[in-house]
């Protein structure tokens, strides 16, 4: 019991230094999650052995994991999933799927550590919508051309890999596995559709409820929570993977919310934010083993390489093609297919079922959990200076300079003049949206109005 509140203390620690550390290095480059990351590494039993991970604390993190899948499936708008750039995201990440298993039949030495095909496709296709969401969130990206984006294909992203590790990754009988998926789609009906008609109709129940919502009694946290568990333990009884249940949880949220709870979501994120998605990055850094990564670094290198070939590539053809090619431009396209291959959970999720069923070693699987660590931290710091190089126009620059070398020094200032000038027009209608949102609607509707009738 000491060693638990002791690593507890020391979780705790490193949960309140990380964004401190993050927020004191300029520019923000390190993201906070890869600081926990790092630091539960260096403190976990494979380096200093100040963390020790037992029952309690992976109890705790277990359902950390859930928090944070709980998270990823409330903020998809399910319209969104079957819009047009959602309907271009599912097609992207079968093409992805598919191409990924091809890649591993035809060259079974990119299966790293000798694990099988299915689930190394899996930890390919992944985006990490729950641990991006924060990050776009504190870069004013959510509401731009390129977070919508974002979120159409990582949504796929995080919902894909989920759906394939819960069919595909089951190790009954095929009617087996249905019969559970069709006994698990129908509680998550019941968990929705009650409340949800309890809430339309104004029952007596649901009044209740609301005004206890405030109170000690946080009767919306607990029914919340209560959600969660129950379809978390249905699928850890059935020998799912807890990660489809907490993702079914969000989504029912969502369905009793449609237009949003800022009341319930700001619990929430207290809850999780605050504690237990931390103490789940922390613990899944204290897994990781540095010297299996001192070992084989190339292994490391190969895996990232990897997800930018699957992931990154078919999204930046997929925006290039089509209705869409018109809207982005070619460093907007790259920096969305950057975004969209940030992966860890999954990869966390899908390494430690392998590893507990014997098929991966578990040398290998801190090396994947590293590498998707490392997407976590260099893929958002490439996606934004790709954003902000591209927005200088260098091509363009050095045009110019090649024509008139002598004023070089000029041109390359007002390059960099007119992009700032551009990234506060930027900040401007991000303000405004925030402060008149009924102004920027209806300015942006002109905006595009007058751009189809040019």
């Amino acid at each position: 019991m000491a060693h638990d509140f002791i690593s507890l203390a020391i979780i705790a620690l490193v949960a309140f230094l990380a964004p401190v550390i993050a927020q004191s290095i300029p520019r923000k480059p390190i993201p906070e999650t890869v600081l926990l990351l790092a630091l539960g590494a260096i403190l976990g039993p494979n380096c200093l052995n100040y963390i020790w991970i037992t029952e309690p604390i992976s109890l705790l993190s277990e359902l950390g994991l859930a928090f944070l899948f709980l998270l990823a499936g409330y903020e998809i708008n399910p319209k969104m999933l079957m819009g047009t750039e959602g309907k271009k995201g599912l097609r992207t990440w079968v093409f992805t799927f598919v191409f990924a298993l091809a890649l591993v039949f035809v060259h079974p030495n990119l299966a790293l550590g000798g694990i099988d095909a299915i689930p190394m496709a899996i930890v390919l296709t992944t985006t990490a919508l729950g641990t991006l969401m924060p990050i776009l969130r504190e870069r004013e990206l959510m509401d731009t051309k390129v977070g919508r984006a974002v979120i159409a294909y990582g949504t796929w992203g995080e919902l894909g890999p989920v759906l394939a590790m819960a069919i595909l990754l089951s190790t009954r009988t095929n009617w087996q596995t249905a019969a559970i998926l069709a006994a698990f789609v129908a509680l998550c009906v019941v968990a929705a559709a009650l409340p949800a008609f309890a809430r339309k109709n104004g029952t007596r129940l649901y009044k209740l409820l609301e005004s206890k919502a405030n109170t000690t009694s946080q009767t919306f946290v607990r029914g919340t929570i209560m959600i969660l568990v129950a379809l978390v333990a249905f699928s850890a009884i059935f020998d799912i993977d807890i990660v489809l249940g907490a993702f079914a949880a969000g989504f029912v949220l969502r369905y009793i919310t449609p237009e949003g709870n800022v009341s319930l979501e700001t619990k929430l994120d207290a809850i999780g934010f605050g504690f237990l998605i931390p103490l789940f990055f922390v613990v899944s850094g204290a897994k990781i083993d540095l010297s299996a990564i001192a070992a084989d670094p190339a292994m490391l290198l190969r895996f990232v390489a990897l997800l930018l070939a699957v992931r990154a590539a078919p999204i930046v053809i997929s925006l290039s093609i089509g209705k869409t090619r018109e809207q982005y431009t070619m460093h907007e396209r790259i920096s969305v297919a950057l975004y969209s291959t940030t992966a860890l959970p999954i990869i966390v999720a899908v390494t430690s079922l392998c590893v507990k069923n014997g098929t991966l070693d578990s040398s290998t699987a801190s090396i994947m959990v590293a590498a998707g660590a490392t997407t976590v931290f260099i893929m958002p710091l490439f996606a934004g200076l790709a954003y902000g190089v591209a927005d200088r126009h260098p091509i363009d620059a050095v045009r110019e300079i090649a024509h008139d070398p002598h004023h070089a020094g000029a041109i390359v200032s007002q390059h960099i003049h007119e992009h700032r000038e551009h990234a506060h027009t930027d900040y401007h209608h991000v303000y405004m949206a925030k402060q008149r949102p009924d102004v920027v609607h209806i300015s942006m509707k002109e905006h595009a109005k007058h751009a189809e009738e040019e």
